[in-house]
């Protein structure tokens, strides 16, 4: 099923016009009531009226996380603060979030694209549809929400976490779709085993949509054996508009994007230039139609590669591969954006520890887990557990205050962790893709 043939379907010099008319309409609406726009483009001579055709896009400045961070918390939205109807956030490496808002203009775009994208994914109307994701500032879980709503469906927001009652419900329920992110679907999937459940007899799971963090080919076929479903990938990020940029079809040949809403492009991440179609890169969007914050050439730190070639689907918007990678530092935890530096802002303020820690990151049970060591400064700690005990709760709910997420915290003796005297100091060890 088709959600909206006319612009899935729709041919591809006729989806280049409206492109190009979004462009300008965003282009020229970003410079007019966003002084960090005006500002960024006065700086290489650049007006609205030279935006002629797609290929100028190039000519346009780029847009970043860092961006957002600086203009907190309302400064880049192009309407006032009394015209949005939704306001989300992510974190920031300073604690302080990168704010995005929507108007209801926008709010209905996104519950579209929702649609859209549960529809391609081969969610009906007779679906019940379980939705295990945190419900918050985070917008996974509000996005799909009202896509599946918009569909028809009957929505469980049962939120994260919970695993047992998780089950339960499924089972009595009789839940259809699954939305969380990859990993807790195998978590699911493993206590279901642990409690005997036999999740082909007793559940009547069909179709996953999961997202929020990176996963692989062979992760999406031990969920697709494990829980007996259609595990399918979808994208987006809450500087874009949350999920809803690009999602998997039934073919399962790659996430379509959402090109009557977004323009794509994929660029060298060194020097920022665009490569031709079909190369592997880092992703750029610009929307074309978002009135409460546009964004221009949004660099995501995404690494893939768009397909140009028709989908055996029937739509002609372009697809992108799995997501192959990050241009930066930045880990994903349980589908939570998290940067060393959040955690190393926390250390270095708090007294009783030193400078010196380490990060490092596990997969255990199918769930990302963080673990910090950081060296105590006070030798009488040694013998004092009620101090160490009390310093490691504050530190273990300031990280958590930081990073929205719990984090393993462990004190370690003055002079334990390894000091690097030549080089960078390596603080973060991931080792989720270790062999066992």
């Amino acid at each position: 099923m088709i959600w909206n043939r006319e612009r899935e379907c729709m041919p591809r010099t006729q989806l280049r016009e409206l492109q190009l008319a979004g462009l300008k309409w965003t282009v020229d609406r970003a410079y007019e009531r966003v002084p960090f726009y005006r500002a960024k483009m006065d700086a290489i001579g650049l007006r609205p009226q030279h935006i002629k055709t797609l290929a100028d896009v190039k000519n346009l400045p780029f847009m970043t996380k860092q961006d957002f961070r600086e203009n907190y918390p309302f400064q880049n939205f192009a309407v006032p603060k009394e015209k949005l109807v939704r306001i989300h956030a992510s974190s920031g490496t300073t604690g302080k979030p990168t704010v995005v808002g929507y108007t209801a203009k926008d709010l209905e775009m996104w519950t579209e694209l929702m649609a859209r994208i549960v529809c391609q994914a081969g969610v009906t109307p007779e679906d019940t549809a379980q939705i295990a994701f945190s419900y918050g500032l985070f917008t996974g879980a509000f996005g799909l929400h009202y896509g599946l709503e918009k569909l028809g469906c009957a929505v469980v927001p049962i939120g994260g976490g919970n695993t047992e009652k998780q089950l339960m419900l499924m089972e009595d329920f009789g839940t259809t779709v699954l939305i969380s992110t990859p990993s807790y679907a195998l978590y699911l999937a493993e206590r279901a085993e642990e409690l005997g459940i036999d999740i082909q007899k007793r559940l009547r799971l069909r179709v996953g949509l999961f997202g929020s963090e990176p996963w692989t080919e062979e992760m999406r076929g031990q969920i697709q054996d494990r829980l007996h479903i259609l595990a399918t990938d979808n994208y987006g990020m809450s500087e874009l508009i949350g999920p809803g940029v690009a999602g998997d079809c039934e073919a399962m040949a790659g996430m379509h994007i959402a090109e009557d809403h977004f323009l794509a492009e994929t660029i060298n991440s060194e020097t920022g230039e665009v490569l031709p179609l079909g190369e592997e890169g880092e992703l750029v969007f610009t929307s074309l139609d978002k009135e409460a914050l546009p964004v221009i050439r949004y660099r995501t730190k995404d690494i893939s590669v768009i397909d140009y070639t028709p989908c055996s689907c029937g739509r002609t918007h372009a697809r992108m591969r799995k997501i192959f990678g990050r241009a930066d530092d930045m880990l994903i935890i349980r589908g939570i954006n998290v940067f060393p530096s959040q955690i190393e802002s926390v250390l270095l303020s708090t007294a009783g520890v030193g400078p010196h820690y380490q990060i490092n990151v596990w997969r255990r049970n199918y769930l990302d887990e963080l673990e910090v060591l950081v060296e105590f400064t006070d030798d009488s700690m040694l013998d004092n557990y009620k101090k160490l005990d009390a310093l490691t709760a504050h530190l273990k709910e300031r990280l958590h205050n930081v990073l929205g997420i719990n984090v393993k915290l462990r004190l370690v003796e003055p002079h334990t962790i390894e000091r690097t005297t030549v080089g960078k100091a390596k603080r973060v060890f991931d080792h989720r893709n270790d062999p066992e």
